[in-house]
């Protein structure tokens, strides 16, 4: 081996024995893998994928990808975090409590403290903790150190004047009270179809700047629009029109307006597309930052307050302890992506109230992120990723053109009661469900990897707050395919065996089997079982007692002879019902009971082979 070239210090070349690299060359490599000659095809074209918002994300970033100076932590636009510290000492932890018994709460409340948990966010009213109970809930929390969060919907108001008639019956010092009063009439709107109208948040506003520095009136809350299917770039947008109106109140009950954006704090969910969570948090600060500069806020009030809460649409019933990877993945992007203050969901929140385990795991994940894995220790540690950097421009964009088209409207209060964020998110939580219909999104647990045979968890029912028949939904992303499955397994309970089908290819055998395949993974997170003739024995059906339903696999090579010639073998041997699953482009057959044309649909698929059954929904 020669020996290495004398180098001075500052000379050393990593690779310096190689020769470099360029973006040319990796197409050329990847033109060849697709199989397309040089020039042929826009490789990154092929290899790029497009979110729901229509954002693309290329298969390489490069130095030449790069997006522009985001500043530095703690300095406008803020994409780099909201102080100069980052999370050096470590984020607000926030644990959320809402059960009806105030005993409990209290309990609960007291245990997380003990364990690390430094800020409470209350979930206040009908279900949950009664107003009038708060005292006693926090009779021996230190209201000078812990952080209060109220989450009262309609009972807001009467729930922030008991907690701040409390730190005064206390003791506590006005400059000392550390509190989010949670007052949020357009979230209450979104959730509920509720309109109380904005005159008391933005008295109360006025007398928090006034009298108690230390306390935050007004919560944006983005949950609603993110729990109804929205897509990152509307939940953004949603968030940063509510934040504007609520600005143009405060501003006309009387508040200089860097006041009224210290009145402020928003909450976003985080899920466990960690880069997507990364960029979302640090696209809504720098949108923020941009409304501050307009309405010439200067300085550190231009920084958005944020509480980050993971995602309730990731959570599953079924398989819920893959909800504690999930948790762990949403509090990892939300610390790396700048949140103030980030809230876990136990992993059984799906279920019901949570039990003792799962508050403790969810509280011990940031323990984990913070002080084993050393998530804090680096500010905005995503910071220069050319990848991370131009999904949180394209977000920006797509964020701010979506708060332009509320803003047209006549602002966000305005477009929920016309309905037009509730047709735009509709139309992004239908694209999702196809999506994962077609297996291009997964849900590992449900839709993907299902457990045979699971048995729930049991949970006292009654968590979170349901949102009413006049406000937007609220959804998970495995409750369609959990539904399914739920119907399943009360055939089974009532048979003592799975719904069967029985699969019969036609087309080609090795295309067939294929197809025939595809089905069987297709029916398996429905607990629907599946037995497959012989392809190559077009007359055998498989057992001695054949299924009383039958899909025909219709391959994209099967010809209507072979579809036809199928389905007869099918009633002959006396299956009542036989569904084709065939490809878009097939013709109408005869003798068939369903034709599911969109036949890689899996809900469609498990939906009508469960009614071919007369499962009982």
């Amino acid at each position: 081996m020669p020996d290495a070239p004398d180098l001075a210090v500052g000379e050393l070349v990593l690779a310096a024995d190689f020769p470099a690299a360029t973006r040319q060359d990796w197409q050329r490599l990847v033109a060849r893998v697709l199989h397309s000659p040089d020039g042929a095809a826009d490789p990154e074209r092929a290899l790029a994928t497009l979110t729901l918002d229509g954002i693309e994300i290329a298969p390489l970033y490069t130095a030449d990808d790069e997006t522009g100076d985001a500043g530095y932590p703690g300095r406008a636009p803020f994409v780099r975090g909201r102080t100069a510290g980052g999370h050096r000492m470590g984020w607000d932890i926030r644990g959320r409590y809402g059960h009806p018994d105030p005993s409990v709460a209290r309990e609960q409340i007291m245990a997380d403290l003990d364990g690390g948990v430094s800020s409470l966010w209350l979930e206040v009213g009908d279900g949950s903790i009664p107003v009038e109970a708060l005292p006693d809930v926090l009779a021996e929390v230190y209201l000078d150190l812990a952080t209060v969060v109220l989450d009262a919907g309609e009972s807001a108001g009467a729930a922030a004047q008991v907690l701040l008639d409390t730190s005064r019956r206390r003791g506590v010092p006005e400059s000392r009270l550390q509190a989010v009063l949670g007052l949020d009439p357009i979230g209450l709107l979104a959730r509920t179809g509720a309109d109380t109208g904005m005159d008391e948040a933005g008295a109360l506003a006025t007398r928090c700047a006034a009298d108690w520095p230390g306390v935050r009136a007004i919560v944006v809350d983005a949950l609603p629009f993110h729990d109804a299917g929205g897509t990152d770039a509307e939940e953004l947008g949603c968030a940063l029109a509510a934040g504007v109106e609520y600005l143009r109140v405060l501003a006309e009950a009387g508040l200089p307006m860097a006041a009224a954006f210290g009145q402020l704090e928003f909450r976003y969910a985080a899920t466990a597309d960690q880069f997507a969570t990364i960029a979302k948090l640090r696209a809504a600060r720098r949108t923020w930052s941009r409304v501050a500069g307009q309405c010439g806020v200067p300085g550190e009030a231009g920084g958005q307050r944020q509480h980050a809460v993971s995602s309730w649409p990731m959570m599953t019933r079924r398989d819920p302890w893959n909800n504690i990877l999930r948790g762990t993945l949403a509090c990892f992007a939300a610390g790396v992506g700048g949140a103030d203050a980030i809230t876990v969901r136990p992993f059984d929140a799906a279920l019901g109230r949570p039990d003792a385990l799962a508050l403790r795991v969810a509280r011990n994940t940031h323990a984990v992120l913070a002080e084993e894995s050393h998530v804090a220790r680096v500010i905005d540690p995503a910071g220069g990723s050319w990848y991370v950097e131009n999904l949180t421009e394209a977000l920006a964009q797509c964020a701010w053109a979506w708060f332009q088209e509320i803003e047209r409207s006549g602002g966000l209060s305005a477009a929920l009661r016309s309905g037009m964020v509730a047709d735009r998110i509709a139309a992004s939580r239908d694209a999702r469900r196809a999506s994962l219909a077609h297996r291009r999104e997964a849900v590992t647990g449900v839709t993907e990897f299902s457990m045979t045979g699971e048995k729930l968890l049991e949970r006292p029912p009654g968590d979170g707050r349901p949102h009413a028949p006049g406000g937007l939904p609220r959804i998970r992303w495995a409750q369609w395919h959990e539904e399914l499955r739920d119907r399943a397994d009360g055939y089974t309970e009532i048979f003592g065996a799975p719904p069967t089908v029985v699969l019969v290819p036609a087309g080609t055998p090795k295309a067939a089997a294929a197809r025939a395949a595809a089905v069987t993974a297709l029916l398996a997170p429905a607990g629907i079982a599946a037995v497959t003739a012989d392809p190559g024995r077009p007359d055998a059906l498989p057992g001695e007692r054949v299924p009383p339903v039958a899909v025909v696999c219709c391959a994209a090579d099967a010809s209507s002879d072979d579809v036809t010639a199928a389905v007869a073998r099918l009633r002959a041997a006396g299956v009542s019902r036989v569904l084709l699953a065939a490809p878009p482009d097939t013709g109408p057959v005869a003798a068939v009971d369903d034709v599911i044309a969109d036949g890689m649909d899996s809900l469609a698929l498990q939906r009508r082979t469960l009614d071919a059954l007369e499962v009982p929904a």
